[in-house]
Formats: structure tokens, C-alpha cells, sequence
């Protein structure tokens, strides 16, 4: 999170996708995607790794924002 508390763009969109994967996990009642049988194929799962990279790189490649 930004120093003034307020959520930028890579973390709102961060916090959607595992909204969405977790009614996921909720719908199929799991509680990892581990479990999954799509889980190497999963266009849910996906996004939110992607979303999650580029949540903790602010979308830089060089790195992370911690």
C-alpha cells in the first residue's frame, strides 16, 4: 500500500482477482486451488498470479516494491 494509505492501481486490481478466486474455491468447496483439476490450466488462476506479480512490482520487470 502507498504511504498515504490509499491503494493504487496494481493493488485494487490485485484485490479483485482473489475476490474472484476465492468464489472459486468457494463454489468448488476448496480451500486451495491445489486441489483443483484445472489447476495448470486455470485462465482464473492465471490472472490472479499475474495480478499478484505485478501488485508486488508496481508493473516494473526489475523487480519488487516492498
Amino acid at each position: 500500500m502507498q504511504e498515504s494509505g490509499q491503494k493504487d492501481k496494481f493493488e485494487l486490481a490485485f484485490e479483485e482477482k482473489a475476490k474472484i478466486l476465492q468464489g472459486c474455491q468457494k463454489q468448488k468447496e476448496l480451500k486451495s486451488c491445489f486441489s483443483c483439476e484445472k489447476f495448470f490450466d486455470c485462465q482464473i488462476r492465471k490472472d490472479y498470479v499475474y495480478t499478484c506479480y505485478n501488485s508486488m512490482s508496481k508493473g516494473n520487470s526489475g523487480g519488487f516494491d516492498f
